[in-house]
């Protein structure tokens, strides 16, 4: 265990450096945001490509898997729009604000780095598995409750509007064009050449490392700003309710050990930058969102830990 907290240490740790140079004047905000570009449009694609080419999932199981995690992600995000609306007063929009930031958890800047950390390239290339659907999920159901509740929302939904935004969004996505690139090369059979093979590892072997710097000065960007205490409790659910109903499907179901870990840990993760863009989309509830973001991040350094030796201990 204690080279597990290390790891998690290590992880945050970069997170904090990150935070720390944004803080101190060190890196400018400029910078923070070239390399946030840089990790999200460059890395992370090219390790996920070379995950989808390489990766083995046999053994896996992915609808289990995607069932269980989505149902708690539902559930959570239900939980956030209440609360926010019912004990906070938040408007319609801004419940939709805690909904998402709720549930909608740092797989790729925080988890991909976290996962390979803990639980190995075996537990990333589960990982793997639920970012390919993770993001187009979520986007569809923040642009359906955006056409609903946002600035140009009328409470109708217009299914070609949200189609057209829906694959607009997704086909200009990097990470989502990294994956289905590395999908569609996979199906070819042919192995990478010598040299794209060299560059792809090159790239994609700083991806972690970058990813968590990059996210650390993304956070000190944000930062806190009021709104305190929908914020705890919105992170409490994210951090604590989110990963505990995961964990009792993935109990009740049998799944495999190593997707049960995978999928407690990946809804223990804290919230990502997404719930902070919607709520700029919908032009409410910023402060909101910034605020859990960076909260729920730094609590997460506690209850990461809390629900690896959780798994660790239950599913062997």
């Amino acid at each position: 265990m204690g080279s597990l907290t290390e790891t998690i240490l290590f992880v945050f740790g970069l997170v904090a450096l990150g935070y720390i140079a944004g803080l101190t004047g060190y890196l400018k905000a400029e910078t923070g945001e070239a390399v946030s570009e840089f990790a999200v449009g460059v890395a992370m694609p090219l390790l996920l490509f070379r995950t989808m080419i390489d990766a083995d999932f046999h053994g896996s199981a992915p609808w289990s898997f995607w069932s269980v995690y989505f149902a708690a992600a539902a559930i959570t995000w239900t939980a956030g729009h209440l609360i926010a609306t019912r004990v906070f007063g938040r408007d319609a929009r801004g419940g939709v604000v805690g909904g998402v930031s709720s549930s909608f958890s740092n797989l790729v800047l925080l988890g991909v780095p976290f996962m390979l950390g803990v639980l190995g390239q075996e537990g990333f290339q589960q990982l793997s598995l639920l970012i390919s659907i993770h993001l187009p999920i979520m986007i569809m159901a923040s642009i359906i409750l955006f056409e609903m509740f946002g600035p140009k929302g009328d409470g109708q939904l217009h299914p070609a509007r949200i189609l057209r935004i829906f694959f607009r969004r997704i086909f200009t996505n990097p990470l989502i064009i990294g994956i289905l690139l590395g999908w569609l090369w996979r199906l070819t059979g042919l192995p990478l050449p010598s040299l794209a093979g060299r560059l792809v590892d090159a790239l994609a072997g700083i991806a972690a490392p970058v990813a968590l710097f990059a996210m650390g000065l993304g956070l000190r960007r944000y930062g806190i700003s009021g709104t305190v205490k929908p914020a705890l409790v919105l992170s409490g659910l994210k951090l604590l309710f989110m990963p505990a109903i995961v964990f009792a499907l993935v109990w009740l179901l049998g799944l495999p050990p190593l997707t049960a870990k995978v999928a407690v840990m990946a809804a223990a993760l804290p919230s990502g930058v997404n719930s902070y863009l919607i709520s700029t989309q919908f032009g409410t509830g910023e402060a909101l969102a910034s605020s859990q973001m960076t909260i729920a991040t730094a609590l997460a350094v506690f209850t990461t830990g809390f629900w690896l030796f959780v798994v660790q201990h239950t599913f062997t």
